[in-house]
């Protein structure tokens, strides 16, 4: 048996819509495994159980799943298929859970937990976002074993957890007290967007988040605007204020410590790459964040500061008064080379320097309770042009280097904590919906990723083309 020969199987898989791809996502994204919602946590050990674990264990694999330590979170499987200790390790990674469903917002009156297809978009909660990649992982996989006689030339782990879209929360601490467990020589996964939505890219790390909340609280109540405007000190006013000196007018960073520089290499592997979402996605404004920077360079080179919301009075009955209290949640995205212990108090050090003592941070949790982690895989690790390498011979095209992501997840945690290379294939693109109403996939693009993944596969249990740490 050849790669053509397991691609084409996979491919036969994804194309029978009766009993195929489409027939097994249906049934992942039925089971409304929501991690944001309290009262699906039971939901999400259920999906484990009676979803993937069946899944994995079809295919060879120990299943091991893992209770959650925090209270409130979902656990986490771990499938382990060894063929030969003498041979290379790999893991990937899935996250089963999903954001909220979001009913009665989606167009057409789609339902968020069925499949319904228009033209060559799938919808569905889950379907990008992660339940349809980590299914084509699944699949490549099961059809590179049957095309080997039921081997896949190399040993094989599988972590699927199930609070991604909640922080991954409890999911360091799980790694960290079962390492040789998460051990392996490279980690392979898809989430998210390609950067350019006509060729693929491979994406070293992921952008560091942190969240964090500023509020101006003067007094208690508020107070007649005409008696008392021009004599108490309006918090909304002082909140816009502080916040315009953290960035400027066209969203460059202004705080000291939250400004990185760029390393000439990650300049390199970046040129000639932009950022392509798609017909429908919205029109980037060139004119915003540092100037200076490409499209991708300020993504995945640079940080960005956002406000999420902002809140002072009540904006859905506002009345005639001086409001006491002003509230904005932020979010920093940083890449490596950021100050990341030091955020809160750079910041800290920034407002005060300006005379804004009055607003307070309330930083983000400590430890593994929400807060993501930046990381970057070095572009030279042989690991990483090993993908690199593998992308374009089963694709035919050249294939883009992302030092790191605009997103935040989990990498860190294996990356640094076990001590491996990683690199993330994505498969979806940028104008996917994931996080809104009317998510969706794009079936030509999802298949393509099929194959590029079945042949990735292939490739690593080829004794010629194989990997070898």
């Amino acid at each position: 048996m050849t790669r053509e020969t397991a691609v084409a199987s996979a491919l036969k898989y994804y194309d029978d819509r009766g009993s195929g791809y489409f027939a097994d996502l249906a049934r992942w994204v039925a089971v409304p495994t929501e991690s944001q919602n309290p009262e699906r946590v039971g939901v999400l050990g259920e999906y484990l159980q009676t979803v993937i674990r069946p899944e994995l264990e079809a295919l060879g694999y120990a299943i091991k799943i893992f209770p959650n330590p925090l209270a409130g979170c979902g656990p986490v499987l771990l499938g382990t298929r060894i063929e030969d200790p003498s041979l290379p390790t790999f893991i990937s990674y899935g996250h089963g859970d999903v954001v909220l469903g979001m009913e009665g917002r989606w167009a057409n009156d789609r339902d968020p937990w069925k499949l319904s297809f228009e033209d060559e978009r799938v919808y569905g909660r889950g379907v990008a976002d992660n339940k349809g990649q980590t299914l084509v992982h699944v699949a490549a996989l099961r059809e590179v074993m049957k095309a080997r006689g039921g081997k896949l030339g190399f040993n094989h782990k599988f972590l699927i957890e199930t609070g991604e879209e909640n922080g991954s929360k409890g999911l360091k601490d799980i790694i960290d007290a079962n390492k040789a467990d998460f051990a392996a020589d490279g980690f392979l996964s898809s989430d998210g967007p390609r950067t350019e939505i006509g060729r693929p890219n491979i994406t070293l790390g992921n952008r560091g988040c942190a969240n964090f909340i500023l509020t101006v609280d003067l007094r208690e109540g508020g107070h007649h605007s005409g008696n008392w405007g021009g004599l108490l000190a309006n918090p909304g006013i002082i909140l816009a204020h502080a916040l315009a000196s953290i960035v400027d007018a066209k969203g460059r960073i202004l705080v000291d410590g939250w400004r990185p520089e760029i390393p000439g290499g990650v300049r390199e592997v970046l040129k000639g790459i932009d950022r392509d979402a798609g017909p429908r996605a919205p029109k980037i404004d060139d004119y915003w964040g540092e100037p200076g920077l490409s499209r991708i360079e300020k993504i995945a080179a640079f940080n960005s500061f956002d406000v999420l919301a902002f809140e002072t009075g009540n904006p859905a009955k506002p009345v005639n008064a001086v409001p006491p209290k002003a509230r904005a949640v932020c979010a920093l995205r940083y890449v490596v080379g950021t100050d990341a212990e030091n955020i809160v108090s750079n910041l800290r050090r920034h407002l005060d320097e300006r005379g804004f003592t009055q607003v307070t941070i309330e930083p983000p949790p400590a430890g593994n309770n929400g807060r993501f982690e930046a990381s970057r895989t070095d572009h030279n690790h042989p690991w990483a042009q090993w993908v690199k390498g593998a992308v374009e011979r089963n694709s035919n095209q050249p294939c883009g280097v992302l030092p790191n992501g605009g997103g935040s997840n989990m990498t860190y945690m294996l990356q640094y904590g076990i001590g491996m290379p990683c690199a993330w294939l994505p498969l979806s693109y940028a104008g996917c919906s994931q996080h809104a109403p009317d998510e969706h996939i794009l079936v030509p693009l999802m298949r393509e990723g099929l194959r590029h993944v079945t042949g990735i596969y292939w490739d690593l249990g080829d004794k010629q083309t194989g990997y070898r740490p």
